[in-house]
């Protein structure tokens, strides 16, 4: 951004534009990279986030896991893609639109995602936070 300041300022010294031109054009290149940052300040801080898979089981057959989203995002396109080169387990993978996964992560999706229950008391939950 200092790359682009300095040019308006050239262009105010040179006469090209008047100062408030230049001011004007200051202003716009400010606020341009300050949504640019808060932009990247919140995806950051979404990425930072962990996916949450909760199993209850009415035998008491509990299961908790928590995955950090960037490693969830790593491991989703790595397995996948060797998933599906193994003849045994391409089958599995083959309908799950791994696409449509990454782009739930990029686009930010948050919250719990899977909730189900069964009809002898267990339940299953997928959550975002």
């Amino acid at each position: 951004m200092k790359e682009e300041i300095s040019k308006v300022l050239t262009m105010v010294q040179e006469g090209k534009i008047d100062a408030d031109k230049g001011s004007e054009l200051i202003r716009v290149l400010q606020e341009k990279e300050d949504s640019a940052n808060k932009l990247h300040e919140k995806t950051v801080k979404y990425i930072d986030k962990t996916l949450k898979i909760r199993v209850i089981s009415a035998e008491n057959d509990n299961v908790k896991v928590n995955l950090p989203l960037k490693l969830v995002k790593a491991v989703l396109i790595a397995g996948h893609s060797i998933a599906a080169s193994i003849p045994q387990s391409e089958k599995y993978v083959k309908d799950i639109d791994i696409n449509l996964i990454i782009e739930a992560i990029e686009n930010e999706l948050d919250g719990q995602i899977v909730d189900v229950q069964s009809a002898n008391g267990d339940s299953v939950s997928v959550i975002i936070e």
